[in-house]
């Protein structure tokens, strides 16, 4: 089935994920250039400091898991307006609070709503964009890489210019913003621009000789990844949640997601004081190196999506990424002169290929978006938990060992030690299908 326009009857979900995505990752990303702005008001210490960069992933993990039942009782587009309206009011209070307590608990209601947000996309591109979702998924994904970079680079201007307090309140536009689409659809008001996207884009037909099963045959443009099979009767979302943890693929994806968490939290945590301490760079210099870390990934959001899903190029991809990843762990341990730290850098930035593979494999390794619900909580709340284990290990075995040797090789260790999972992630079939082969109807 030849797949339709992007934006034929769909412009508001267009709008609505990559409004959406901007959000997850600004909210994020405006906070710590303006810390010194802060703490001109008032004391921001060092174990409030330490706290807010663990809140990132903690919260992921734990509204990682919670989605699910909330989706379940809310459905999709409206728990995404809700997740959009913690933002905005987080983002708010955080402009507004005057304590450093009070910056705690605003920064952990942005991590909830983006915590949610996070489980909510890959499902809502599959459901609004069966047809597209490579292209969509690249649209998506890049949102995302540009809402990390950008806000770095204006929230300083911004401070200087009108105060801290606007610099982070303002982000809450984009994710007021974000809201009115779904909000638009939801109401039914949107019914007309959206078209049948809400639909999937297959019919169900009966599989001869089955009375409880149907037969599900994507369309084309999932690549030719095999979802067909008997679906019997939809079992409550606890039962499928339960049945994911017993599936081999599922713990492959969950592997390959965290690796890229690991890699992305270990260097915002720590790659700026690896640069000073082992080269003697200063500290603008160590900043710039992790801006083209960020940066590294961009390309990646726009080219990965599309390679997987209509060249099947997984286990390539996650290949590249781990062994570039390597080279450049390798280049820091073996030969850390300031000239190279760019190439170094550059080379272990190349890991950013890995997170939009593996957020396109959540979207096409699932049948439906119910069942991609699901596997994205699974699969996030994982890679989120071992995110927020490594930057504090990384930490500890600097001060057990004296410097960064041990610290840089457990990260290679890592990377080397995820590519079986990365290859087992590239089989195409679905979770639905890996159940099936074992176990009978999911």
């Amino acid at each position: 089935m030849k797949g339709r326009p992007l934006w034929h009857g769909r412009a508001l979900a267009v709008l609505g994920i990559l409004l959406c995505a901007f959000s997850l990752r600004s909210a994020v990303a405006s906070l710590s250039p303006v810390i010194d702005h802060i703490g001109a008001d008032f004391a921001v210490p060092s174990a409030v400091l330490g706290l807010i960069g663990t809140l990132p992933p903690m919260c992921f993990a734990v509204f990682g898991l919670i989605t699910p039942i909330l989706e379940s009782r809310l459905g999709i587009e409206r728990l995404t307006v809700v997740a959009l309206i913690v933002i905005a009011v987080g983002l708010v209070a955080r402009g507004l609070i005057g304590e450093s307590i009070g910056l705690v608990l605003a920064t952990a209601l942005i991590f909830a709503g983006v915590g949610m947000g996070n489980i909510l996309m890959p499902p809502l591109v599959k459901k609004y964009f069966p047809d597209r979702i490579g292209l969509m998924m690249a649209l998506y994904t890049t949102a995302m890489a540009c809402s990390t970079f950008v806000p770095p680079l204006v929230a300083v201007p911004v401070a200087d210019a009108v105060g801290w307090r606007v610099s982070l309140a303002m982000w809450a536009v984009f994710a007021l913003a974000g809201v009115i689409p779904w909000v638009l659809m939801v109401a039914g008001r949107g019914r007309a621009s959206t078209g049948s996207a809400t639909q999937p884009e297959w019919v169900p037909e009966p599989v001869e000789g089955s009375k409880a099963a149907t037969q599900v045959t994507a369309p084309e443009s999932t690549a030719g990844f095999s979802v067909t099979g008997p679906i019997a009767t939809s079992p409550s979302s606890r039962r499928l949640f339960a049945r994911l943890a017993r599936i081999p693929l599922v713990w492959a994806l969950s592997v390959t997601f965290g690796t890229s968490s690991i890699m992305a939290y270990v260097a915002f945590a720590w790659l700026p004081v690896i640069a000073m301490d082992i080269a003697g760079v200063d500290a603008g210099t160590a900043g710039l190196l992790l801006s083209l870390f960020a940066f590294v990934g961009l390309p990646s959001s726009l080219l990965v999506p599309v390679l997987v899903v209509r060249f099947h190029a997984t286990r390539p991809l996650f290949l590249f990424g781990a062994i570039a990843g390597l080279v450049g762990i390798l280049g820091l341990l073996l030969v850390p002169i300031a000239g190279l730290l760019w190439l170094w850098t550059a080379l272990f930035g190349m890991v950013g290929l890995l997170f939009p593979l593996a957020l396109v494999l959540i979207s096409i390794r699932s049948r439906t978006p119910e069942s991609a619900v699901l596997l994205s909580s699974f699969v996030q709340s994982v890679g989120y938990t071992l995110a927020a284990i490594f930057p504090i290990l990384m930490g500890v075995l600097r001060d057990a060992t004296g410097g960064w040797t041990v610290p840089l090789a457990v990260i290679g260790a890592v990377l080397l030690a995820s590519i079986p999972a990365g290859m087992m992630a590239g089989r195409r079939r679905t979770v639905e299908d890996e159940w099936e082969s074992r176990h009978g109807a999911w």
